[in-house]
């Protein structure tokens, strides 16, 4: 699989390609891979791999399986052993407040999900199988799906065995550190959470313990405004994030071609501007569209909403424009159809300052658009 070294998560150089090994995988790659979510351009996934991209990152439900699809159809064209791919399932029975799995969460139907994954991308087998957003300790070692996750890579359909945190990600790195059992974890992980102590601690850990991390939110959102107006300096939070060297990759969703040449030019030099540094520090506690996933919103509404998964809606919606994705996350929750009309005042108290009534309010509204106005 390319090159491959066993172990030390130092930076290597070739020409203007920055590459760390992804852990006890032993997979030496660039630190700028890609998140093909919002991309529906199969030759900006061509010029990627003329550009060096090795790591492809996808999921099953990414535009109701286009993405997948898309994806295969183009990697036909290459050896299998010049590129990664990274998929993502998410889990039946999900306890939206507590992150938990449950008695409903069925590991043969995540089974039979990545099969069809499997069909899309028309591959005997993934690099990377992600259990799609975990967010509890509980989730991260919940026994029947480690026999299924186990069972998969035992029969050769996915190399390694991951999962992908939004909420509540030092906790959940913590504990997959201490599991022993998967091989990558895919976390948010931005500028925005400089000071977040216990998230910088279970990155350590992680990495200490040979776990290939990958960073997606780098650019926390790209803007700071609903109307797209105020943008981040995507280019310094891309660098500052690949400044850990325990983040050995990053996924960065650019959907042009100005995009990613933006995003491969920060391996030319990696190290940070005074005016980019500047940009970051302005930029670091200002309310952006990015939610930090804390949790501490988690049991302070009285209708017991999803918060962090609204609040990742409106990421989508306002900083991505990835509507089908807000759309398909925000149906998920089983909303009332006006989740905050009849609350006098909001008890929610964001860490972030956000306005949290007025950014579900808006959010909400994707729960009654109809999923046929997106092309199956």
């Amino acid at each position: 699989m390319g090159k491959t070294v066993l172990a030390s998560s130092a930076s290597q150089t070739e020409g203007k390609l920055v590459y760390r090994t992804l852990g006890r995988t032993g997979l030496q790659i660039p630190v700028v891979s890609m998140g093909v979510m919002r991309a529906d351009n199969p030759n900006l996934v061509r010029a990627a791999l003329e550009k060096g991209v090795t790591l492809f990152d996808t999921a099953h439900g990414y535009q109701r399986g286009n993405n997948e699809r898309m994806l295969g159809e183009v990697l036909q064209d290459y050896p299998r052993d010049s590129f990664i791919v990274g998929t993502k399932v998410g889990p039946t029975g999900k306890d939206r407040q507590t992150g938990d799995l449950t008695s409903d969460t069925d590991p043969e139907e995540f089974e039979r999900m990545f099969h069809i994954s499997l069909e899309r991308l028309q591959m005997d087998y993934v690099d990377i199988l992600h259990v799609h957003g975990l967010s509890s300790r509980q989730s991260v070692t919940f026994e029947p799906l480690l026999k299924k996750l186990e069972q998969i890579k035992q029969e050769g359909k996915a190399r390694f065995i991951g999962f992908s945190t939004h909420q509540n990600m030092p906790e959940v790195i913590d504990e997959a550190a201490e599991s022993g059992f998967y091989d990558v974890v895919l976390t948010s992980y931005n500028f925005q959470m400089a000071d977040w102590k216990e998230m910088n601690h279970a990155l350590e850990k992680a990495a200490a313990a040979g776990i290939g991390l990958i960073a997606m939110k780098t650019m926390a959102g790209a803007f700071f405004d609903n109307d797209r107006t105020q943008p981040i300096n995507v280019k310094a939070a891309l660098k500052w994030a690949l400044l850990n060297p325990n983040i050995h990759t990053s996924i960065p969703g650019y959907t042009s071609f100005n995009e990613l040449e933006e995003s491969f030019s920060v391996m030319e030099n990696l190290h940070l501007s005074d005016d980019e540094m500047k940009d970051l520090r302005l930029a670091q506690h200002e309310a952006s569209l990015f939610c930090l996933g804390c949790n501490d919103c988690l049991g302070q509404c009285s209708k017991g909403l999803s918060i962090p998964d609204l609040m990742r809606g409106y990421m989508y919606t306002y900083g991505y424009r990835a509507y089908a994705e807000a759309r398909e996350l925000v149906a998920s929750l089983d909303l009332p159809s006006e989740p905050c009309s009849d609350c006098a005042e909001c008890t929610v108290t964001c860490r972030r300052g956000y306005q949290v009534a007025e950014r579900i309010s808006r959010v909400a509204r994707w729960k009654d658009v109809p999923a046929d106005l997106f092309i199956a």
